[in-house]
C-alpha cells in the first residue's frame, strides 16, 4: 500500500512496488496520476468533460516564460466566476485537471497554472529527490508572479466574471493558498488542503528561510477569508502548527478565516489517487469548499 503522509512527498521506501503493483498500476499511470503517489488500489474519481470546454492555454509569465495551464470551464460564453487550483508537488496530472472539471460542472472557470514546468513536469517521475529538486526551484517570487500572470490572462478573457476570484490548492498548493490571499487583493476566498503553515521543529535555518514567507507570519496581511481544511494525522504538519495558525487568526482580527481538522484523517486525504483518500472527509471538505466559493463569489 502506497500512503503519501508527509507533505514533502514519498521516501525510497514508500515506493518499492513489486511487478504485479506495477501491472495493476498500468492503467492509472497511462491516464497521467502521478507516479510517485498513485496507490494501485486507486479507483480515483473521473468528471466527464461532455458539456465543458477543456484546454491547455499558455500565456508570459513576468520572466518571460511561457507558463502552460489547464483551464476547464462550462460550455458557453459566460461570465463565470474563477477559481484557480495550484497543484501538489506531483503539478498538474490528471487528479488536478479533474478537481478543475468538478469546478466547472459547478459552474466555474478554474484554471491550474504548471508552476514547475520551467525545470521538469514532475507528474512523470517517480524519483522523489528530482521531484524535490523540482519543487525547490520554484521560489516565492516566482509562483507569485505565475500567479499574478495568471490573473492577468484571466481577467482579459471574456467568459470570465469581473471581480474576485477564488483560490484553491493541495499541499505545497495549500500554503501557496495563504501566501496568495495576503498578497492578491483580488482574490475573494481561498480554500488551502493541509498545506505547511509553519517551519518544522527540526527545520535548519536554511530551510526556514526558503519557505518564507509562511502562513503563520501573513494573518494581519490576509486580503481575503481563507478555509483551512486539515488532517489529524497528518505527520508533516503537527498540530500545534495549526493552533499557532488559529491564535495568529485570531490576534488578526481574521473572524472570516478557520480551520476544520478531521481528526482521523492523514496528509493527502482527498487525494482519490492515493491510499491516504479518505472519502467522508474528502466529501465534507469539498462541500465547505462549494460553500466558501459560492458565497463569496457567486453572489
Amino acid at each position: 500500500m502506497t500512503i503519501l503522509i508527509r507533505p514533502e512527498g514519498q521516501t525510497a521506501d514508500d515506493l518499492k512496488l513489486s511487478r504485479r503493483s506495477l501491472g495493476a498500476l498500468g492503467g492509472l499511470l497511462f491516464s497521467g496520476y502521478a507516479v510517485a503517489a498513485l496507490a494501485k488500489e486507486a479507483r480515483p474519481i473521473t468528471t466527464d468533460a461532455a458539456g465543458l470546454t477543456t484546454e491547455t492555454v499558455t500565456y508570459a509569465a513576468p520572466d518571460g516564460f511561457d507558463l502552460p495551464a489547464y483551464v476547464a470551464r462550462p460550455q458557453g460564453a459566460g461570465p463565470f466566476p474563477v477559481v484557480v487550483v495550484v497543484s501538489e508537488i506531483f503539478g498538474v496530472h490528471e487528479y488536478i485537471r479533474d478537481i478543475c472539471r468538478r469546478l466547472a460542472r459547478q459552474g466555474y472557470a478554474a484554471i491550474a497554472p504548471a508552476f514547475f514546468n520551467r525545470v521538469e513536469d514532475p507528474a512523470p517521475l517517480s524519483d522523489m529527490q528530482r521531484i524535490m529538486q523540482i519543487v525547490g526551484a520554484a521560489g516565492y517570487e516566482q509562483v507569485m508572479g505565475d500567479l499574478s500572470a495568471t490573473l492577468e490572462w484571466v481577467s482579459q478573457q471574456g467568459w470570465a466574471r469581473d471581480g474576485k476570484v477564488g483560490i484553491t490548492g493541495f499541499c505545497w498548493g495549500g500554503k501557496v493558498v495563504w501566501q496568495a490571499a495576503a498578497r492578491f487583493s483580488v482574490i475573494g476566498a481561498g480554500v488551502a488542503w493541509y498545506g505547511r503553515l509553519a517551519p518544522a521543529p527540526d527545520a535548519t535555518p536554511a530551510q526556514v528561510s526558503a519557505g518564507q514567507p509562511w502562513p503563520v507570519d501573513l494573518a494581519d496581511d490576509l486580503k481575503a477569508p481563507v478555509l483551512g481544511l486539515y488532517g489529524g494525522q497528518d505527520q508533516g504538519i503537527p498540530m500545534d502548527s495549526v493552533e499557532r495558525m488559529r491564535q495568529a487568526l485570531t490576534r488578526a482580527g481574521q473572524t472570516g478565516s478557520r480551520i476544520v481538522v478531521y481528526p482521523d484523517a492523514p496528509h493527502g486525504f482527498h487525494a482519490d489517487y492515493r491510499s491516504s483518500y479518505v472519502e467522508a472527509d474528502a466529501r465534507d471538505g469539498w462541500s465547505k469548499l462549494l460553500e466558501t466559493f459560492d458565497k463569496a463569489l457567486k453572489n
